[in-house]
């Protein structure tokens, strides 16, 4: 669905940026108008991180007027693997610092505008304010929450993204769309996890050039809302594997006619999945047991039954789970379960899908507290 452009053109190009942008003005759908369009855009990104980084960069590049980075942490070794912005004389510095001034090299005539307060519940509809665009590449489930609900109530066009492992998704959240449903963050995932059930990218590690295909998603979906050109992926989750080299779509619920999120579902009947204890597993009877963790931690040990299928082969063909008995879904701790129960969801709307609560590693731990007692 196509919308009309987010920003009014500028009046006129600075001097020198016709000729910079020349081979992106030559694109019909974007023209003159559309560069001037983007050089009057305000856009905020939250994160100079592994997604931020790449996204800050095409940004610029695209000649984007005003740019703002809302990030407070300094660059550690660590960062470098997938952190493109900066190299290892960086190390220790301010993000923020080192992000203005790659941004200013790339294109010289773009204002930066350097936020380096945290963001939180209580400032992020101050700090996001007056900005047409939201981009989210932050790590953080209480900031991610905040940006968004920020962004709802600001009206704001929110593009997101998430990468861990080899695994990423993308999409486009707006409570305000011209025309349209809105589709909201807290539609698709009403409450953030706790934090214990989802590793982080130091735990479970990713894929540094992931984050640079998302982040470069992230900053062409942005150019495409502030231009009025294309399909933007509001209403619609992109969800990639890097392993198999897949990306596929999974569509997105938005609220119900009341406005309420907790009415709302992504994908469609999601909230038919229901969440069981591992004690309640053996009163099942007939189920088919999916265990989507990677092959080697099924090896490792799994549930008696259980059937392997990694979450990226199942993404890639989720027609092929059976789905005419109920189906319990399974990681090592629950994050990877939810997003295969999502994708079984939208691929067959009437299956019984049920998620296993804490995922084998609490299956075990129940497992090991009955043999003690027995």
């Amino acid at each position: 669905m196509r919308f009309p452009p987010l920003v009014a053109p500028a009046s006129v190009l600075p001097d020198g940026e016709a000729e910079r942008a020349a081979r992106q003005i030559r694109l019909p759908e974007i023209g003159e108008d559309g560069q001037r369009r983007l050089f009057a855009a305000r856009v905020c990104v939250v994160g100079a991180g592994g997604l931020g980084s790449p996204a800050l960069l095409y940004l610029a590049s695209a000649g984007i007027g005003t740019i703002c980075i809302v990030d407070d942490d300094v660059v550690d070794t660590s960062n470098l693997q997938r952190q493109v912005l900066f190299g290892v004389a960086d190390v220790g510095r301010l993000k923020g610092h080192v992000a203005a001034e790659r941004i200013r090299a790339v294109s010289p005539r773009t204002t930066v505008i350097r936020a380096h307060e945290r963001l939180t519940s209580d400032n992020a509809e101050r700090m996001l304010a007056g900005y047409d665009l939201v981009i989210d590449g932050s790590d953080t489930f209480d900031t991610r929450y905040a940006v968004a609900d920020a962004c709802d109530a600001l009206g704001v066009p929110l593009v997101w993204g998430s990468v861990l492992r080899f695994d990423a998704q993308a999409t486009v959240f707006w409570s305000r769309p011209p025309h349209g449903e809105p589709v909201r963050l807290r539609d698709v995932f009403p409450t953030a996890p706790p934090v214990e059930d989802v590793p982080s990218c130091a735990d479970a590690g990713v894929l540094g050039a992931l984050c640079g295909q998302v982040g470069a998603v992230l900053a062409a979906e942005s150019i495409k809302l502030i231009c009025g050109v294309g399909d933007p992926i509001l209403g619609r989750m992109l969800v990639m594997d890097a392993l198999s080299a897949r990306t596929r779509e999974v569509p997105l619920v938005p609220a119900s006619a009341s406005g309420h999120a907790d009415t709302a579902s992504v994908p469609r009947g999601r909230a038919d999945v229901r969440t069981i204890d591992p004690d309640e597993l053996a009163a099942l009877g007939d189920v088919l047991l999916l265990d989507v963790r990677e092959e080697e931690e099924f090896r490792a040990g799994s549930i008696p039954g259980a059937h392997s299928v990694p979450l990226g082969r199942l993404r890639s063909d989720p027609s092929a789970i059976d789905t005419d008995r109920p189906v319990v879904v399974f990681c090592q701790l629950g994050p990877r379960a939810r997003v295969a129960a999502s994708v079984l969801r939208a691929a067959a709307p009437e299956a019984e899908i049920l998620l296993l609560d804490g995922g084998y590693q609490a299956w075990s731990a129940v497992g090991r507290t009955s043999a003690a007692n027995a």
